[in-house]
């Protein structure tokens, strides 16, 4: 793959696309596109974006297009910047309405939408319980029951009122509160870029968010959609199925960046926000659906939610599949929701650029 330096933006784009031959036979005479392969830091992870593009400079601009997109989001949603726009909200919401912008209203909003369709299951107030169990800088500890009925008061999705009308956000508990984007801020900002990038004119793009979300632009150029394995949790270093994305996304939540061992138990970032502890007994999830946005947050939400729950709110969603590993392992369960083909057989196949988590 190709490493493209970052630094050429617009003018080159309206070079490449005045150049290009017009009438009959202009098609014929456009120079052939070429895979790109770029990556940029942000979000605690790394972004990577595979597109096709007909040279280095044009790969260069779209890369800037989706990255800035990015690095702007982060500023305004961040949970670990005191300037963010979130973190503002954190602060001052419990002493009376703030008012936000269009964008982080709309980002509230949708993660409510996801909070009531999962009867808060899928929860952004969550942040108090990740600091309780030292997750947040990487460590881990286990709080005393004592100390998680007092954060009861400041966890729950319901106490976060929303007034349309004004773009206010209040917190009902009269006090700061903590809310992490962890569980849907990628999303959001893959479907954001992704957006500019249709602006912009891409047709072949994969864009990936760590591994953790990622959106298919298109098809590569001859194929049928972008290839992903995704890792089978039960068998290391095997894969469950490879399944080709165009035009959607794919989220995956699993136990693998944020978690700490103690006495030999793995203890989870991933919450249930009604007991207030890691979940248990789910090894890995996958979803698959039009928004990345809704990908990312559904992925938690059937990680949290027994499976049956989260059928009922996948056939909410058209166009949606769900892949649930249960564990331990051994024994263990593979669960698959609408899910096209036979995902829950383990292959040895190996595994590609795009492979997922």
């Amino acid at each position: 793959m190709v490493r493209v330096n970052l630094a050429v933006r617009f003018p080159a784009l309206l070079a490449w696309l005045l150049l290009l031959p017009h009438g009959p036979g202009a098609a014929q005479a456009r120079p052939a596109a070429t895979r790109f392969h770029l990556t940029h830091p942000a979000m605690g992870t790394e972004f990577t974006l595979d597109l096709y593009a007909p040279d280095e400079p044009t790969a260069s601009h779209f890369a800037d297009l989706a990255f800035d997109e990015i690095d702007r989001l982060e500023a305004l949603l961040s949970n670990y910047k005191p300037s963010s726009e979130l973190s503002r909200i954190s602060r001052e919401a419990g002493t009376g309405p703030v008012t936000t912008d269009p964008e982080t209203f709309r980002f509230l909003e949708r993660s409510l939408f996801w909070s009531d369709r999962s009867a808060g299951a899928f929860d952004i107030t969550v942040g108090p319980l990740l600091k309780a169990w030292g997750l947040y800088q990487h460590g881990g500890r286990i709080p005393s029951d004592e100390e998680l009925a007092a954060l009861r008061g400041s966890v729950g999705w319901e106490k976060i009122h929303l007034d349309e009308a004004n773009r206010g956000v209040s917190f009902m508990t009269h006090r700061p509160m903590d809310l992490d984007p962890g569980s849907i801020g990628k999303g959001f900002a893959v479907e954001s870029a992704e957006l500019l990038l249709r602006e912009a004119g891409v047709r072949s793009a994969l864009l990936s968010a760590g591994g953790s979300t990622l959106y298919a632009i298109g098809a590569p150029p001859g194929d049928a959609g972008w290839p992903v394995a995704i890792d089978d949790p039960r068998t290391p270093g095997t894969v469950a199925t490879t399944v080709y994305l165009k035009d959607t996304s794919l989220s995956t939540g699993a136990c693998t960046q944020k978690f700490f061992i103690k006495d030999g138990h793995r203890y989870c970032h991933i919450f249930n926000p009604q007991t207030m502890r890691p979940v248990e007994g789910v090894l890995q999830t996958t979803v698959i659906c039009p928004s990345a946005t809704d990908s990312d947050a559904l992925s938690t939400v059937v990680f949290v939610l027994p499976p049956e729950a989260s059928r009922r709110v996948l056939d909410t969603v058209e166009d949606t599949q769900a892949l649930i590993f249960r564990g331990p392992s051994p024994p263990s369960d593979c669960i698959a929701i609408n899910w096209h083909g036979q995902p829950c057989t383990t292959s040895t196949q190996p595994q590609q650029k795009e492979t997922h988590p």
